[in-house]
């Protein structure tokens, strides 16, 4: 393979990586605030604190809210991407700093300093939040006509619309509860929406009790259309649901006062945790629990700004959180909800131009995949190849008579799938069908003990995985009778069985009829079904096996290589870094003079450009239209050069508690592709990649709105062709 600095990028007439990247941090403006420094790592160098990293994170996707030349309803899906990510980080990040905070811990990593430290930055990234959709995104979307109307801004007509649409779809499901001893505080689900009201008066028994709940359950829409009668030519009106309810809760409480009030909602802690070595059925173990996630320990109660002392004191002693942890917030607490609106405007002036993902380009429409694969190697690019062409394998593969044996792991494919009908349909045609489904992948558990249930009653071989053990792999391999011989035809992936986020997400399929890689995979689904040790295994990487230690031997062998005066250079993609394992191995090729660019997307706690620590290790972060998700590992020591693809993240859960593959790409037009697409592009990214600095911040790409990005130009590459009269527009 020609040498990386050779090759010529997908975004054309750029300088080198390295001057790129310096212009970057010359001409970045504002930076986000740093993560803290965690600074109790015995002996070891400077590592950034992970939680505060995944924060910055979400930092760098709230920026594509406030960028003005994103379009309108992309930037309210910025937005509440942006909470949504928050919520998953209360749930699964802030319990171990919350349990520290209120014992008074003062040592180790979740120390009271620590909780305090963590809210202040979710205060401030929320108080941004909606500052940004109350002074930019509300006026905006009045200017094309969109409003969400208050109860204080409607008409006499629209009030009595709102009064009819509450009494026929949402009282008759309210069921407001005065609080007494007989009325203890009810159960309140996770996320959900609530009201508290403080009451004046007597209730029917002549006591004074004062406070009562409204939940308000799931199913209720939370922004509903007005009808065009009520609205101005060329207007589109609607109400929340939390607006609707407010107007009305004297309806809910006859003859008694209203005198206080607000919205709240209650965010738990919603990581499972489960002692699988304990437990006789996991499958059963985890549905169980599933009914109780939503009522674990709290972690952030949300109120509406204006709610009185008193009811947010009473809140929060129900919940038994501290104040750090009562969020006020300048509209609806649910803000994810939000996404509702882009769905019900849906104007494609406000909306990224669609894209269409473009059939694999390595694939011969009309000409049998396995057939194609007995020839070469296939790499498909999501989203900018169409996930189509693995489903067309899978399909031929369940019509195909001569195909006996189909295996597959299942992580995240969703609660409608069609690959998971095609595997019933398999079972259906008298195929051995193998599924090794991991039923404890975070908030999907649900859909894959259902997946689970439905493949075990028709008959196929369902596994697990391994105790102890996430299988985050993600492989197919199906086996074929041909004359008198069996052929294994086979399918690794960066990325999820997932049709729906393999339009969203970017990620690298890899279709292949090698031997030796098969062999390996068949051995890998052995391994999993009958929890033997795995075999010798002769071109994958297995994790917890092998995986850490054989990325840990080729950084040092660039380090080495480095230190002989010989070209030395690692390029890594990943999604996060915060294994100290490997950071510390990169550390040391770095001083011993290799040249190393990674590009995470998330969480990176190695800091980068410390003088004298890691002045030769530059990190970037690229956010862009779609989900980075690609798992791209480079390395050349010397004349050797080893390019590898994973569904594993750079973190000990993937190396030491997940089951995971890596593979190595050997054909030259593969490899040429790989790093032209993934890793150059992305080192010239001006557009859309931020640069890790010394203390921690991140500064933003020097040209966010006319810079050259990678995705726009894979879009490009992949899209159809531009007519010709465009492309003379665009050159005068």
């Amino acid at each position: 393979m020609p040498s990386f600095s050779s090759r010529k990028p997908v975004i054309s007439q750029c300088d080198s990586p390295d001057d790129r990247q310096e212009a970057a941090r010359q001409a970045a403006a504002e930076p986000v605030p740093a993560p803290v420094v965690a600074a109790a790592v015995p002996g070891a160098p400077m590592f950034l604190d992970r939680d505060h990293s995944i924060l910055g994170f979400n930092e760098r996707v709230f920026d594509w809210a406030v960028r003005t030349d994103v379009p309108l309803l992309e930037r309210l899906r910025y937005l509440c991407i942006v909470s949504s990510n928050l919520d998953e980080f209360f749930e699964v990040r802030a319990a171990a700093h919350l349990t520290a905070a209120k014992s008074g811990e003062g040592k180790g990593v979740y120390t009271e300093a620590s909780f305090v430290a963590l809210a202040s930055k979710a205060h401030d990234l929320v108080a941004r939040q909606y500052s940004l959709y109350n002074d930019s995104l509300v006026p905006e979307f009045a200017r094309h006509g969109i409003r969400i109307v208050s109860h204080g801004e409607r008409s006499a007509a629209q009030r009595s619309w709102v009064h009819e649409y509450f009494m026929r779809e949402v009282r008759p499901l309210l069921i407001p509860v005065g609080l007494d001893p007989a009325h203890p505080f009810p159960q309140v689900a996770n996320k959900s929406l609530n009201f508290i009201v403080r009451l004046h008066g007597h209730d029917a028994f002549g006591r004074k009790n004062e406070v009562a709940i409204v939940k308000v359950p799931r199913a209720l829409p939370r922004l509903v259309r007005m009808p065009p009668r009520l609205a101005a030519k060329g207007e589109s009106l609607f109400v929340s649901l939390s607006s609707i309810i407010r107007a009305h809760l004297d309806d809910l409480f006859p003859g008694r006062e209203v005198t206080e009030f607000s919205q709240f909602r209650v965010t738990r802690h919603s990581d499972l945790a489960l002692d699988e070595e304990d437990v006789r059925n996991l499958r059963t173990a985890l549905r169980q629990g599933l009914q109780h996630r939503h009522y674990g320990q709290a972690v952030r109660l949300e109120v509406s700004a204006g709610c009185s002392q008193f009811l947010s004191r009473f809140l929060l002693e129900q919940f038994d959180l501290p104040e750090p942890a009562l969020y006020r917030v300048h509209g609806p607490v649910n803000l994810v909800r939000l996404t509702q609106l882009v769905d019900l405007v849906n104007d494609p002036a406000l909306l990224f131009p669609a894209w269409r993902s473009a059939w694999p380009r390595q694939l011969v429409p009309g000409v049998s995949i396995m057939e194609q694969l007995g020839k070469r190697d296939v790499l498909m690019h999501q989203p900018f190849e169409s996930f189509d062409g693995l489903l067309a394998f899978l399909r031929e593969a369940v019509n195909d008579p001569q195909v006996l044996v189909i295996k597959q792991t299942i992580y995240r494919t969703g609660a409608d799938s069609e690959l998971m009908d095609l595997l019933t349909e398999a079972v259906r045609r008298g195929k051995e069908v193998m599924a090794v489904v991991e039923l404890k992948a975070r908030f999907d558990e649900e859909a894959n003990i259902n997946w689970a249930e439905a493949l075990e009653s028709i008959g196929a071989q369902v596994v697990y995985g391994v105790v102890g053990l996430k299988t985050h792999a993600k492989m197919l391999l199906v086996t074929r009778r041909e004359g008198r011989q069996l052929r294994r035809y086979g399918h690794l992936s960066t990325g999820n069985y997932n049709v729906r986020t393999a339009r969203l997400y970017t990620d690298l399929s890899y279709l292949t009829a090698d031997e030796d890689t098969t062999a390996d995979m068949d051995g890998v689904f052995n391994h999993l079904a009958s929890q033997n040790r795995p075999p010798k295994l002769r071109k994958l990487l297995l994790a917890p096996f092998h995986l850490q230690r054989r990325m840990i031997e080729k950084i040092e062998q660039v380090g080495l290589a480095a230190s002989r005066g010989e070209d030395a250079r690692i390029v890594a993609k990943m999604n996060a870094l915060t294994d100290e394992a490997l950071m510390r191995a990169l550390i040391v090729a770095g001083q011993r003079g290799a040249r190393i660019d990674l590009i995470v997307r998330g969480a990176c706690m190695l800091a980068a450009q410390v003088p004298g620590v890691t002045d030769n290790i530059r990190v970037r972060s690229v956010i862009g239209r779609f989900l980075e998700h690609t798992r791209v590992f480079y390395f050349r020591a010397g004349s050797e050069e080893d390019l590898y693809l994973s569904s594993a993240d750079w973190m000990n859960r993937n190396m030491m508690r997940r089951v995971e593959l890596a593979w190595p790409v050997t054909e030259p037009r593969l490899r040429r592709q790989i790093v032209d697409e993934c890793l150059v592009a992305y080192l010239h990214d001006d557009r859309d990649a931020w640069t890790l600095n010394p203390d921690g911040t991140y500064a933003r790409a020097p040209h966010p709105e006319d810079g050259q990005g990678a995705q726009a130009a894979l879009m490009v590459r992949y899209g159809p062709p531009v007519p010709v009269a465009r492309v003379e527009q665009q050159g005068t």
